[in-house]
């Protein structure tokens, strides 16, 4: 956990989402427990003992003596351990610390954030009605349908695994799985899978599976999701739905809109992508790059959007309310997604840790070349972001019901002067480390990038002539540029191709 609390700050502390002070004179308060269980279940946070809030919102300690301490922890440990008060203990000795605060001291307890699998925490053994979650106005009884989600998310098999049973492939839209095909087999050509019959193929990308009850191949939760028909989706997932918004003119509701349940089209999450996708790309102005004298469509933004896209549906929790919505104004998209976030607001900026909550989709979107498995795509949007000097990317988390929402601006930041040359005109701000890269630096990156044609590879001594540098300047700019150029081979013969974006 993040350093929460710190003595040598406590007359500057004051109570949030992550800090809560109880006066405990008369013992352990009661509704400390719940505070416990709202930590447990959102971001974790710390439990002060000893201290109250003044009306001006500054701390003063409530008179907790040395004398106190041994029977305020032999109680907190007897009831952590006490399965009828909390169904698990996550604290071990290092995260109660006491501090001496003058003459008085208190009891700092720091509460970690439970696992996916040791969720819901909860209290008084009663999970329904005894679990709770913190927000910034303090801790809030979680509703039913929000334990639930906590338990499906236990498992390590994702809920789009589950096999439905009472499902016949038959069932699944013919000619969105063609349109898949195609798409794979566009992509990677001679793939092993492109000789299996429909329902082989589908076997084999997660969408279908054997029944242990009667032996036979039937559509998977992940394969109903994405390849049926929205009539027959919601058959397993009521609350399905999928809504894209297109706000583009203020005297206009909606200038465009796409619903699931419009009967229209097949409402299922593949066709929902690639409609969408086509739409958000149409108006937004991307600015294109030019290689070997050839404007290249497809660049960076164009990938940030399609892993935006992905991440979104890839993510949801289909048995959530309010469904899948996709805004697109002017100079914003939003994607808003039933389901919190398994990994927590900050590794899902951080990246380098993949916890999709609906794995087998994510297969079936990898297969065709879309979306990251490692966890690295959310950290690339922000990257792509502040390559082109926008806005950063802001990443919300609301609770009841449960939503996460990602807005992406197409905005420049404040104080950016307006685009004047060529290279400017990029509106590049790579970042080495923590540190902006000087204009110099930048110009370097552009030539280079402007240089490499897609399909052909590079030796080192091609960009060292280009630039005119030595070798080991050379070699530093382009492991610089990882996001956009690719190694390949050993260290002799190591050539540099651009990466498809």
């Amino acid at each position: 956990m993040e350093k929460l609390f710190d003595i040598s700050k406590f007359d500057s502390y004051k109570e949030d989402n992550r800090r809560e002070v109880k006066k405990a004179n008369g013992g352990l308060p009661n509704d400390m427990w719940e505070t416990y269980s709202a930590y447990a279940n959102t971001y974790g946070g710390v439990i002060i003992l000893g201290v109250r809030e003044l009306d001006d919102k500054h701390w003063k300690t409530t008179g907790l003596k040395v004398a106190d301490k041994e029977k305020l922890l032999d109680n907190l440990w007897n009831l952590l351990h006490n399965r009828n008060k909390v169904n698990i203990n996550l604290l071990t000795e290092s995260d109660v610390e006491t501090y001496e605060v003058g003459a008085d001291i208190i009891i700092v307890i720091k509460v970690p954030m439970a696992k996916r699998s040791e969720k819901p925490v909860y209290i008084n053994n009663d999970m329904f009605n005894q679990t709770f979650r913190r927000t910034s106005s303090g801790d809030y009884k979680c509703t039913r349908l929000q334990v639930k989600a906590m338990l499906r998310d236990q498992t390590e098999d994702t809920m789009d695994m589950e096999i439905l049973d009472d499902a016949e492939l038959s069932e699944l839209n013919a000619e969105t799985i063609q349109g898949y095909r195609n798409r794979h087999r566009t992509l990677k050509a001679g793939h092993p899978f492109e000789r299996l019959d429909d329902a082989e193929y589908l076997r084999s990308i997660g969408a279908a599976a054997i029944s242990r009850g009667d032996k036979r191949l039937h559509p998977t939760a992940a394969g109903m999701l994405m390849f049926g028909d929205e009539f027959n989706i919601v058959r397993h997932f009521p609350e399905y739905f999928l809504d894209y918004r297109e706000m583009l003119d203020p005297t206009i509701r909606w200038t465009d809109r796409l619903q699931s349940s419009s009967g229209e089209w097949s409402g299922n999450v593949c066709d929902f992508y690639f409609r969408v996708y086509n739409k958000i790309i149409k108006d937004i102005k991307i600015p294109f790059k030019i290689s070997g004298g050839d404007r290249i469509d497809d660049t960076p933004v164009h990938e940030a959007i399609r892993e935006a896209l992905a991440n979104c549906l890839i993510n949801t929790d289909y048995y959530g309310v309010r469904g899948v919505v996709i805004k697109k104004e002017t100079d914003k998209l939003v994607l808003e997604n039933p389901g919190y976030i398994r990994t927590g607001k900050t590794q899902m900026r951080r990246g380098g840790e993949s916890d999709p909550r609906n794995k087998a989709l994510m297969k079936m979107f990898n297969m065709i070349n879309i979306g990251e498995r490692a966890g690295s795509g959310v950290p690339n949007i922000f990257n792509v972001w502040e390559y082109e000097g926008w806005m950063e990317p802001v990443i919300e988390e609301k609770f009841d019901p449960d939503r996460t929402i990602l807005t992406l601006e197409f905005k420049k930041k404040s104080g950016d002067k307006k685009p004047t040359t060529k290279t400017d005109d990029k509106k590049a701000a790579i970042k080495n480390g923590d540190k902006k890269v000087t204009k110099k630096t930048q110009m370097q990156y552009d030539r280079i990038l402007d240089f490499m044609e897609y399909g052909k590879e590079y030796s080192i001594q091609d960009f060292c002539q280009l630039l005119d540098l030595k070798e080991s300047r050379t070699k530093e700019l382009l492991k610089q540029l990882g996001y956009y150029i690719e190694p390949v081979g050993g260290n002799k013969n190591r050539r540099y191709v651009r990466k498809k974006q």
